[in-house]
């Protein structure tokens, strides 16, 4: 089996949020960026803190709703900023429930993001990057090429904006929808890191989202000096999407293991902090491919590596994607993969597919604009060819 690489490029850091008449957007701003950037408006720090209030709490897009505040200082805001939200340009519901929104955001860019309602909890998978750098040999997402990093308020745009479609704005205060969210949409997230980070400090604020620590989890292919970052600032729950226990099968199908080796990626997860407190296991992401990486060998070897990591295995059938170069394990030997893992004292759950019939499962998103694009091109060569 050929599987194609190529190299990985870390994209640019944090990148203002403007809109094309020039009024910039204040979601996404910290407390302290926005007490600077409205210091010119004379804004008091009370009204600060009510207009953070309208932003998170009770989700407000409109300054003309944001009635404590005067008429003068609503008018003011007007003029210079906006509360950001995209455009739902397509909502498709799976037949288990699954909601996946194709979501606009300013300059035309698309991204996905999708809801995932369970019996005991509603998980939210939020991108992070228009597109991918990483190219995964499995992953439909990483067949897109990176176009830009999202900011911080397009990241916490998603989240509102689930929160609006769920009927949650403002959200109530118990039995919410959305309960957990996963940085496991389009993008690496650790390639995005100071947007995400600002994003994920405002969700965890208690006058912000109020999301607790245990239910944010940041999932990553390997950029091994970030996870250290992200365990000392963060502190979340990590996700390693590892899927190969050898350096000479991992290069070829994760390619960020070729700047990044196994052995510096389990010594970043033996050192995550999170592991000191409160019993938190980091979970090894291994997506099962028929005779690729399922063989019973590996499983007991990948039992080997992770030996004495406080951790649990997802074990995850390979979900199809048009092209895709790669099969789905059978059951029984996903479930005799799992014995070995779980005989070994680890928790090996099989992840069952959800929202496979609107392409919402695990590494199958991409933007329907971008399939779109390039069905068009496809048929435009094809009927070059014919004629």
């Amino acid at each position: 089996m050929k599987v194609e690489t190529a190299v990985v490029k870390e994209p640019a850091a944090r990148m203002p949020a403007t809109a094309p008449d020039g009024r910039r957007d204040l979601l996404g701003m910290s407390r302290a960026e926005l007490a600077a950037e409205l210091a010119p408006l004379g804004i008091e720090p009370y009204r600060l803190k009510q207009l953070w209030h309208w932003l998170y709490q009770r989700g407000a897009t409109s300054f003309a709703t944001m009635t404590t505040l005067s008429k003068d200082i609503r008018s003011r805001l007007e003029e210079g900023y906006f509360v950001g939200r995209p455009t739902i340009a397509a909502a498709q519901e799976s037949a288990d429930g699954t909601r996946k929104w194709l979501l606009r955001q300013n300059d035309g860019r698309d991204i996905e993001c999708v809801y995932i309602p369970e019996e005991e909890r509603g998980t939210l998978c939020v991108s992070s990057q228009v597109g991918c750098t990483l190219t995964c040999a499995f992953c439909h997402t990483g067949t897109q090429k990176l176009v830009r990093n999202l900011t911080s308020g397009e990241i916490l745009g998603q989240i509102m904006t689930a929160r609006e479609q769920l009927g949650e704005n403002p959200p109530p205060q118990e039995g919410r929808a959305i309960t957990n969210i996963v940085l496991m949409g389009m993008g690496e997230p650790l390639f995005n890191y100071d947007n995400v980070a600002a994003a994920m400090k405002i969700a965890l604020d208690p006058e912000g989202l109020a999301f607790s620590r245990r239910r944010i989890t940041l999932s990553t292919a390997g950029v091994v000096p970030m996870i250290r970052r992200a365990g000392t600032e963060l502190r979340l729950n990590l996700a390693i999407s590892l899927h190969a226990v050898t350096d000479e099968l991992r290069d070829r199908i994760v390619p960020i293991n070729r700047k990044y080796p196994i052995a510096e990626l389990i010594a970043a997860c033996r050192d995550y902090p999170v592991l000191e407190r409160g019993g938190r296991r980091i979970t090894f992401e291994y997506v099962m491919l028929d005779g690729v990486n399922d063989s019973p060998a590996e499983a007991r070897a990948l039992v080997r590596l992770i030996a004495g990591i406080p951790a649990k295995v997802n074990l995850i059938p390979f979900n199809p994607w048009p092209g895709a170069p790669f099969g789905r394990s059978p059951p029984e030997r996903i479930e005799a993969f799992a014995q070995i893992v779980l005989k070994a004292g680890y928790m090996a759950p099989v992840r069952t597919p959800r929202g496979e019939d609107i392409m919402a499962a695990c590494g199958q998103l991409k933007s329907a604009s971008e399939r779109a694009r390039r069905t068009l091109r496809d048929a435009a060569s094809e009927a070059a060819v014919s004629g």
